[in-house]
């Protein structure tokens, strides 16, 4: 069975404990062994979404011993500026990067705290693994990176955020700008720089879990599409295949 829009939206309920994992859920997140302790870098409410994207893979005939969801599994990948990085989704099959995931969120009440720290998580994540591509350490077909964005939507993260005065103007763009509009561009320019092969951000909350799109290139229809492209080239390449 593939993916549907209805298990995203259960997922999507799933982190904000508003719904359990159904059971054909649970039954994947027992193959790849979600839920163990700190199985997903960003807290145990990110389980749901690593199952979600778990199934993709699963459904296309990989092994679940490929697919890398908790700690104990090895969640790193080698770096370039330093020797590894723990991502939160990691596929390795026949020595290839098949993809990996970064699952990331924001929370108010106080946007701004985090909202740099997680623009330039994502930013260092890329970069040091393309980087480290370049350079080799990457056998096999060239690896594939997604970016799974969570903003929590209520008044703060909608309300227009005034730049700081700095030593010199920032870019117009952001001007009149809240914080789920600025992850917007900003994850729109991780597309176009290439520095992620796909992207999902949408806006939610415990109040209405239900998942807003609020940028269309950024929806989980093109995301998912995305995965599915990845995996039918794999596919003419005879992936998953042996080990």
């Amino acid at each position: 069975m593939t993916v549907t829009r209805q298990d995203f939206e259960d997922a999507i309920a799933a982190y904000w404990g508003a719904r359990e994992l159904q059971r054909e859920q649970s039954a994947i997140k027992a193959a790849v062994g979600a839920g163990t302790a700190g199985s997903v870098r960003g807290g145990k409410h990110f389980d749901a979404i690593a199952v979600l994207l778990s199934k993709f893979f699963l459904d296309a005939g990989y092994p679940p011993e490929s697919i890398r969801v908790a700690k104990s599994q090895g969640l790193e990948l080698p770096g370039y500026y330093r020797p590894q990085k723990q991502w939160d989704l990691v596929v390795v099959h026949r020595n290839t990067l098949v993809a990996a995931f970064e699952l990331k969120a924001l929370g108010g009440p106080s946007f701004g705290n985090n909202y740099n720290n997680r623009v330039e998580e994502a930013l260092g994540s890329a970069v040091d693994l393309r980087h480290a591509a370049l350079a080799e350490l990457y056998p096999g077909e060239e690896p594939w990176l997604g970016y799974f964005f969570i903003m929590q939507d209520e008044a703060g993260s909608r309300r227009p955020v005034k730049p700081a005065k700095g030593a010199l103007p920032v870019d117009d763009i952001w001007h009149g700008m809240s914080y789920q509009e600025r992850f917007g561009v900003f994850c729109r320019r991780l597309l176009s720089e290439r520095l992620y092969d796909a992207a999902c951000y949408i806006t939610s909350s415990a109040a209405d879990p239900v998942p807003h799109e609020p940028v269309d290139k950024l929806d989980w229809r093109r995301f998912s599409a995305a995965i599915n492209a990845r995996l039918a080239y794999l596919k003419e390449l005879g992936f998953p295949g042996r080990r």
